[in-house]
């Protein structure tokens, strides 16, 4: 049963972020299908991130009170018509209502995720494991959808992909028929749970300096990783000049790097400290971008571009994924573990809250920057952010073994 319920968890979890992490191509299809302006179209990022704040603020507390279980299937329920709605749309907004329908639902879903994840786990080494697990999993549906868009795109209609994805969300609630799941120990000591005993919890949490740095090296993270992800797409399209669905479908190398990259961390991390390990990643990031971007200047368009005379910036810029990917599912587990489970949903509470800011400012500050700027240099942006990741990284570990001690 708990093999069972860890699977589901990972598949919830999964289609609701690749729902999530389908803004890049919705963007680049709203630009084409409803005329939308890259300005325009970065306003889905901050939809869908900005009701993931919403969401972890106001039901924190309500989440553990009505169950994780029945909160993910209820999200599903839910989503199944939310995707079967969208694919009528007929202007941008429906796209917009879309997102934020997609952020209140992966808002509730990742507190009961992770907060699942604390109530099946053994010890800090089994958390780690099941939280790569859960992580890479959800990259595997990531990766699904950039190849379920672009197949759909390239068939002419690319919103019918929503009513596939809405039979997978009916198909997913089913999975949970049958599983128990012992909830007992996500009360807080001394109350029930409830909305304003999660607020009271998180500003709490809020209050510690290991807190503080940990959600602002998250915030910075998650910054750089949106930023890559919501625009890789139309990076390949106007810069490298690809053919649509070839745009969507290639961007898949940076998910699959990362899903690559967090099943990997799972086994290295096992042999290696976690702090060496990512500033040894950071410093990899660093010198790939350094790299990869100037072999996407100058490059012409030309007729019957395919995966096999795609310009090598195509290949080697997502292979960043690899190196970005330990960093936040480690920074998470390293944090929870440290705390007691009753505790563990107002974190969470904490953690998608700043990292959905990081994802919101990350999308709209390199939209901004792709409207503005020549060529590559919106990506040349992303040096600032990994630089002062790895300035804080010392300063996570040595704030959590001072709470701890």
């Amino acid at each position: 049963m708990r093999t069972r319920t860890i699977i589901t968890l990972a598949l919830t979890y999964a289609l609701l972020g690749l729902l999530m992490n389908s803004v890049g191509i919705v963007i680049l299809q709203s630009i084409a299908h409803f005329g939308a302006t890259k300005v325009m179209g970065s306003t889905l990022e901050a939809c869908k991130d900005l009701s993931v704040v919403a969401a972890s603020f106001l039901l924190v507390g309500a989440v553990p009170a009505f169950g994780y279980r029945r909160a993910l299937i209820a999200v599903l329920f839910l989503m199944a018509c939310t995707c079967l709605l969208a694919s009528f749309a007929t202007d941008f907004a429906a796209m917009q209502a879309l997102f934020v329908m997609t952020g209140v639902s992966f808002g509730i879903t990742k507190i009961a995720t992770y907060s699942s994840i604390g109530l099946l786990a053994r010890d800090p080494a089994d958390h780690a494991s099941i939280t790569g697990l859960v992580e890479g999993v959800f990259m595997g549906g990531v990766l699904a959808g950039a190849w379920l868009f672009g197949w759909f795109i390239d068939e002419g209609d690319w919103l019918r992909v929503y009513w596939l994805l809405s039979a997978l969300c009916v198909l997913t609630s089913l999975g949970w028929l049958g599983i128990q799941l012992d909830e007992g120990a996500a009360s807080i000591e001394g109350a029930g749970p409830s909305a304003t005993a999660g607020w009271k919890e998180m500003a709490a949490l809020a209050a510690l300096p290991a807190t503080v740095v940990a959600l602002a090296t998250l915030f910075l993270y998650v910054l750089i990783e949106q930023g890559v992800g919501t625009w890789l797409p139309t990076f390949n399209r106007e810069i490298l000049h690809l053919p649509a669905a070839m745009s969507v479908q290639m961007s898949s190398l940076f998910v699959a790097s990362l899903a690559l990259g967090r099943l990997a961390s799972g086994l290295v991390l096992r042999r290696v400290a976690w702090l060496p390990l990512l500033l040894a990643c950071l410093i990899a990031l660093a010198l790939l971008v350094i790299a990869a971007l100037p072999l996407a200047e100058g490059v012409q368009p030309r007729v019957g571009v395919g995966w096999t005379n795609a310009p090598f910036a195509a290949y080697l810029f997502p292979l960043i994924g690899l190196f970005l990917a330990p960093i936040y599912p480690t920074i998470c587990s390293v944090v929870l573990s440290a705390l007691p489970r009753h505790r563990h949903a107002a974190m969470i509470g904490l953690i998608v809250i700043f990292s959905a800011l990081g994802g919101t400012i990350g999308s709209f500050l390199v939209g901004l920057l792709f409207q503005s700027l020549p060529g590559t240099a919106a990506f040349y942006f992303l040096l600032v952010p990994m630089g002062l990741v790895a300035l804080a990284l010392p300063v996570v570990r040595r704030r959590i073994e001072s709470a701890a001690a």
